[in-house]
């Protein structure tokens, strides 16, 4: 059977957009996600000092350090207050309920802790326990990002290059993103290094764009690992490379990133950078087009006309095993 040549659109309109990688990404997402000193990670560590300069510790078991904490959050005690809000978010220790959680973390807010501030602030921009005002989302990350948390610093730049919630200001998103980029941010690095590629804000500087790159990907960045490849792939910046660029196409694609997935494929089945093979091709494909890919869910139809029934069953049992696998 003749074999039609799959398409490579997305290396295409990658190259459009400077190569920057995906785009500047969204909001982080991780609220609640952790107990704010650490209720999971130091569940015997001394957390408070009350007036008298005794130590209390956290207990392990989720009703008591529930307990514990609601008695330290009636003395106003912020991380308290804090880590109350955590558990009322996750139904740890208590019933899941999302509006009192809100009213732990505004209390911590307002005496000005920092992960509290930041939590306010993704809550406020998912609408989740209160409307949903973006204004008021800038207000709360701006609070905690002036207090040097990374995370925060990070949303605030991109809150300013969207102009979302503020006036659009990309010489303050290149600001607040060098801020947590230099601390080792690495969607910070990966967004700065995105403005260096398209000369947003600042000067284009190819090399500034791939040692922000590097940085990210280095810490397991998704969207950064497949602006690497991509570069690899194309020679921009650095000697083309097809085993390199096949690497940090993998490493993206198997964290879920959508056009790695796509260039995965594609490098299978043209026996780019690795040997041929039309089941790991077809398998690529086929994860890059459950996202949406239109290019990907052409290309998985067409390695599927090469497939005997037999190979396409395999493919498919092998697509199943990598979406399985996806961290």
């Amino acid at each position: 059977m003749d074999r039609r040549r799959i398409a490579w659109p997305l290396l295409v309109l990658m190259v459009c957009w400077s190569l920057g990688g995906a785009g500047l990404p969204p909001l982080a997402a991780w609220a609640d996600e952790g107990l704010g000193e650490a209720l999971d990670s130091l569940p015997t560590e001394p957390l408070y000092t009350d007036s008298e300069g005794d130590e209390e510790t956290v207990p392990k078991d989720d009703g008591q350090a529930f307990a514990f904490f609601s008695r330290a959050a009636e003395k106003g005690k912020a991380s308290a207050q804090y880590n109350l809000g955590v558990m009322y978010a996750r139904g740890r220790g208590v019933k899941k309920d999302d509006q009192q959680a809100v009213l732990c973390y505004q209390k911590a807010a307002r005496q000005g802790f920092a992960q509290a501030q930041y939590v306010m602030g993704l809550r406020y921009e998912q609408g989740r326990g209160l409307a949903k005002d973006e204004e008021q989302a800038f207000t709360w990350m701006r609070k905690a990002a002036e207090q040097g948390m990374a995370n925060a610093q990070s949303d605030v730049g991109l809150m300013y290059a969207k102009g979302q919630g503020v006036r659009l200001d990309v010489l303050a998103a290149v600001t607040w993103l060098r801020k947590a980029a230099d601390q080792g941010f690495a969607e910070a690095q990966y967004s700065l290094g995105s403005m260096y590629a398209r000369g947003q804000g600042l000067s284009q500087d190819d090399q500034q764009a791939l040692a922000l790159f590097k940085k990210a990907a280095l810490q397991g960045q998704r969207d950064a690992q497949y602006a690497l490849g991509l570069r690899y792939d194309l020679g921009k910046g650095v000697p083309h490379d097809d085993k390199q660029a096949f690497d940090w196409y993998r490493k993206a694609a198997e964290q879920g990133q959508a056009s790695a997935q796509y260039n995965l494929g594609v490098m299978y089945s043209e026996g780019q950078g690795v040997p041929p093979n039309d089941l790991k091709a077809y398998a690529w494909s086929t994860l890059a087009a459950d996202q949406g890919l239109e290019g990907a869910v052409k290309n998985r139809d067409i390695i599927a006309e090469w497939l005997t029934s037999e190979q396409l069953a395999q493919a498919q049992a092998l697509a199943a095993e990598f979406k399985g696998k996806i961290r």
